[in-house]
């Protein structure tokens, strides 16, 4: 358990994929609400696949980590997958068990992920009761 956190602890201090796009194909913000940790999302698009991204924000470690961790496993996925990806998908990338109080900020990055892809395709944005529900 120890070794999965220094990993949270890890992408937190050192946060990959961080930064900002010149031109994404589709930018979005996404905020929990609860707790304040906010999450701007850029991903260039191509062919439908996310070829770049590129994120910033403000959270606790498990938002900003989760954040980090899912933007290593994102460039060359094909769109569709993406838009399906559950919320399991997060919490075996963390490694760590998940509370219910800490469960959005997990999810945080899947939902702007998702939310960032309705956007791109001109579609309204979902409510975050989507997400938790898909757990």
């Amino acid at each position: 358990m120890n070794l999965y956190a220094e990993n949270i602890l890890d992408h937190y201090r050192h946060p990959r994929g961080q930064g900002k796009l010149q031109r994404p194909s589709v930018r979005h913000r996404e905020e929990n609400a609860s707790c304040g940790d906010a999450l701007i999302l850029d991903l260039k698009i191509s062919r439908g696949k996310i070829i770049r991204l590129a994120w910033h924000g403000k959270g606790c470690a498990i938002s900003q980590a989760a954040m980090s961790m899912l933007s290593e496993e994102l460039p060359g996925f094909p769109l569709q997958k993406a838009k399906s990806l559950k919320p399991d998908v997060m919490l075996d990338l963390l490694k760590v068990p998940i509370g219910p109080r800490r469960l959005k900020c997990a999810l945080l990055p899947l939902h702007a992920l998702k939310n960032a892809i309705r956007k791109y395709k001109g579609q309204a944005a979902q409510s975050w009761a989507v997400t938790i529900d898909e757990h």
